[in-house]
């Protein structure tokens, strides 16, 4: 008589459908989240950041969202003209608020751009670095609160062997803001026009409307 054990047959499970990404999101940044549990304001949020129409210089990506500074989490990054300018901007909401917010969403960016050495000894580019942002919401119309942040100037020179190595200089802007309604394409729009003026692209003409080139990256 044949003592082995039985051993059961594994079973095939049907193939799971993959949710959207609002999902995936959201379930990244918490544990035991479904669809059901995404707030609609977190949606909604999310389509309007995909529907802003950005330059075509701007190519933007999403990209995965850090996981630890809110519940909900949606990120893009971009890069513009050769590499004269990049940045990244991520939403965050936390439906219950955050007291240094003064709301339940935030709005956080980074944007790196070069200098030109005559640039980069201006005493006042640090302030330009500001405006550019300030300016850009403003135009936008993109209504906000409680907007704070850094400029930086970054100047590197090479010794020794890499003597015969150009100097170069950078600025970084780190920043962030609090949108009060949840359509975020003006926002969007300004981030764009920010790094548009960071990279030194002259302004679209009055009445030109950006086409940008389709949306990817491993986010959809």
């Amino acid at each position: 008589m044949d003592h082995r054990p039985i051993v059961p047959r594994a079973r095939l499970l049907p193939r799971r459908r993959h949710p959207p990404y609002a999902a995936r999101v959201a379930r990244s940044n918490g544990p035991d989240r479904t669809e059901a549990h995404i707030p609609t304001a977190f949606t909604q949020a999310v389509e309007t950041l995909r529907s802003a129409r950005l330059r075509s210089e701007v190519v933007v990506e999403e990209t995965p969202a850090p996981k630890r500074l809110a519940p909900f989490a949606f990120a893009l990054t971009a890069e513009v003209a050769g590499d004269a300018a990049s940045g990244r901007l991520v939403m965050l909401h936390d439906p219950h608020g955050q007291e240094a917010w003064h709301g339940d969403f935030r709005l956080v960016t980074y944007v790196r751009a070069s200098l030109e050495a005559e640039m980069a000894t201006d005493p006042l580019i640090l302030g330009v670095g500001w405006a550019w942002l300030s300016d850009a919401l403003a135009g936008r119309s993109a209504p906000h609160t409680a907007a704070s942040g850094t400029v930086t100037r970054v100047a590197s020179e090479s010794f020794g062997v890499m003597a015969q190595e150009p100097a170069s200089a950078e600025i970084e802007i780190r920043a962030s803001w609090t949108p009060l309604d949840t359509d975020l394409a003006p926002h969007a729009l300004a981030w764009g026009d920010m790094l548009a003026l960071a990279a030194g692209l002259a302004p679209l003409p009055a009445g030109v409307v950006a086409i940008p080139p389709p949306r990817g990256g491993s986010a959809r």
